[in-house]
């Protein structure tokens, strides 16, 4: 039997929101799944994938730019196939708290694509990370790496479980 194809996209300034996207293929990939993991500005047709999860970086109530363009560039294809989505952003615990809703433009995507489910998981903001805002964030103690890996792990296999479920529905 053919191991389903997964595709992990993501748009991410400062890496961040990569690395999340790096760890939900690398559990898809651990739970039998064929993953790719590319930036959704790299992302030129999603035909080749049995389902999609893109992710984007939050800025200031925004979704990620590169994001954005990649479901609206792909968004017939994508309406064929199971799509989840997912936003990292909040430098404080307030993702492992409680669930954040998507913010209004990725509500509309999720309503447009017909996904299945939206994600906030945290963000990081830490000395490495570059710009003038990053800097004053971690310079008043504001700042931190606020990522949970065993919280994106749960919803890979999540999405995981829902996918091996309408492959045998």
């Amino acid at each position: 039997m053919r191991r389903q194809r997964v595709l992990v996209a993501y748009g991410s300034k400062h890496g961040a929101t990569a690395g999340i996207a790096e760890e939900i293929g690398r559990t898809l990939q651990e739970d039998g799944f064929e993953a790719a993991v590319h930036p959704a500005s790299d992302v030129r047709d999603v035909e080749a994938f049995d389902a999609v999860i893109l992710g984007g970086s939050l800025y200031a109530g925004h979704w990620n730019r590169d994001a954005m363009r990649c479901a609206h560039r792909n968004a017939e294809a994508l309406t064929h196939r199971p799509v989840w989505l997912f936003s990292s952003g909040p430098v404080d615990s307030s993702a492992d708290r409680h669930e954040i809703p998507p913010v209004p433009a990725v509500a509309e995507e999720m309503a447009r694509l017909h996904a299945k489910e939206h994600r906030t998981f945290g963000g990081s903001i830490t000395a490495e990370t570059p710009g003038l805002v990053a800097r004053t964030l971690v310079k008043h103690d504001q700042g931190g790496d606020f990522r949970n890996t065993r919280a994106i792990q749960r919803w890979a296999h999540q999405v995981g479980e829902e996918l091996r479920a309408g492959e045998e529905a």
